[in-house]
């Protein structure tokens, strides 16, 4: 390899003068193929990732739910279940996917979010999930009274809020008695006290969840150290706990730079070593105390956006290069629409050319079409010499890109390309402005 945009991610420019690349793949041949505005995937990063959380946990009982709302795309849950991770779910929808995907994998799979409706309640209980992450007493309430109605006991874990500080973007912080989800921790003894005395509601786990794109390890064990505690007066009321759901919000370097001359300072091994050594050195009094037939209670971790972020890249063709007086915008035919997190939590993504030209960079905003001032990736940003019909990759954005994007304009979502080895599979094909007609009536 000649140069790596960073070896964080899977993308890289083979020799000198080339076009980058995703693993062996170009990236422009990619794009001449399927079109642009185009997701690209590395599965063999998504893989390499998995296996450094399992390697972590290896010697406790574990298991690794993917974050389904990072990326849902059927060929990733597949990818991922073929490995033997689980799933953590958010919505009736995403377990449609997990049993799309993989059947096999419900018994892998945990249901959180704070709004579960009935229907979906019924579906999951139907489908015999692992567990229901319970964020409230009212929603205990309901899951007792569905899994009367199917005479099907239901597993629970109540996710409790430890009151746990993490330092990120405050859209996606989780873990304060402030924020909608979970259940204060001092009152989740009372309530899994109650619950025991239920036929149809099985105490089965813990869980707690503090925040997204959480670049310290110490929030987590703080965490783990507030649910040991109280997974032990459980243990002493009678109430024997199996599982332990850390969740997920490990976050990842979007500021990597983008020179091969810079020395790269995250490594992402290390960081699943230094979050499960974290993890691991809160619950050790809980796991070496708590038993369940001589066996340590398994951990549950739900990583989304460590797995799959830095393994994808929106591709983009650039339209115009147009100057406003002082200020050059470089104008693409992708948008905010494919993808909102600049728009939304003024998120940075490192923006390169696919092939290099000659010249100094210049500072640009680089923009979509779409008729929102707010339409944008990147402001005032230093990026190398391009021209109309050039292509530019938006990198890092595997996770809530293609999740989060949407129709607005009335624009046809972008295609998906996972690459696998040497191969390029087209997972799922670019919308026509058909598809969004199809649903309208007249």
């Amino acid at each position: 390899m000649h140069s790596t945009v960073t070896p964080a991610r899977p993308f890289a420019y083979p020799s000198s003068g080339s076009s980058l690349h995703c693993g062996s793949r170009s990236l422009s041949s990619l794009a001449k193929r399927y079109g642009t505005p185009l997701y690209v995937y590395s599965a063999d990063q998504m893989l390499e990732r998995l296996g450094y959380f399992q390697q972590a946990l290896s010697e406790r009982p574990h298991l690794v739910c993917y974050a389904v709302k990072a990326n849902s795309a059927l060929a990733i849950l597949k990818l991922f279940a073929s490995q033997g991770a689980g799933f953590d779910i958010v919505s009736g929808g995403e377990l449609e996917r997990v049993l799309a995907a993989a059947p096999e994998a419900a018994s892998r799979t945990v249901f959180s979010g704070v709004g579960k409706t009935e229907a979906e309640i019924d579906r999951a209980l139907e489908a015999d999930i692992l567990a229901f992450n319970v964020e409230g007493e009212a929603e205990l309430a309901i899951l007792a009274a569905r899994a009367r109605k199917h005479k099907r006991p239901a597993r629970f874990a109540l996710r409790v809020n430890p009151d746990v500080f993490a330092e990120t973007h405050p859209y996606i912080s989780t873990g304060l008695r402030e924020h909608k989800f979970g259940i204060d921790i001092r009152q989740a003894r009372r309530i899994y006290q109650a619950a025991a005395g239920n036929r149809w509601l099985q105490p089965h786990g813990i869980s707690v969840h503090i925040g997204s794109q959480i670049r310290s390890v110490e929030p987590f064990g703080a965490a783990m150290r507030r649910v040991a505690k109280l997974v032990r007066e459980l243990a002493r009321d009678g109430i024997a706990l199996r599982t332990i759901d850390a969740g997920g919000g490990l976050g990842i370097d979007y500021h990597a730079d983008a020179s091969p001359k810079k020395q790269p300072t995250f490594n992402a091994e290390t960081k699943v070593n230094e979050y499960a050594a974290a993890l691991l050195n809160g619950l050790d009094a809980t796991l070496s105390d708590v038993t369940q037939s001589d066996q340590k209670m398994q951990l549950l971790i739900e990583p989304g956006r460590f797995l799959v972020a830095q393994a994808g890249a929106l591709l983009a063709r650039v339209l115009y290069v147009k100057r406003n007086g002082k200020k050059t915008f470089v104008i693409t035919d992708a948008a905010m629409n494919d993808l909102i997190r600049p728009t939304l939590y003024q998120a940075w993504h490192e923006i390169v050319p696919v092939a290099s030209r000659a010249g100094r960079p210049a500072t640009v905003d680089i923009v979509g079409p779409v008729c929102e001032t707010g339409d944008f990736f990147a402001r005032d940003r230093k990026l190398k010499p391009v021209q109309p019909g050039d292509l530019v990759a938006i990198l890092d954005a595997g996770a809530y890109g293609m999740a989060q994007s949407s129709n607005y304009n009335t624009r046809p979502r972008p295609a998906e390309v996972l690459i696998h080895g040497r191969k390029a599979t087209l997972i799922r094909r670019r919308e026509t402005t058909a598809d969004l007609l199809a649903p309208e009536l007249l």
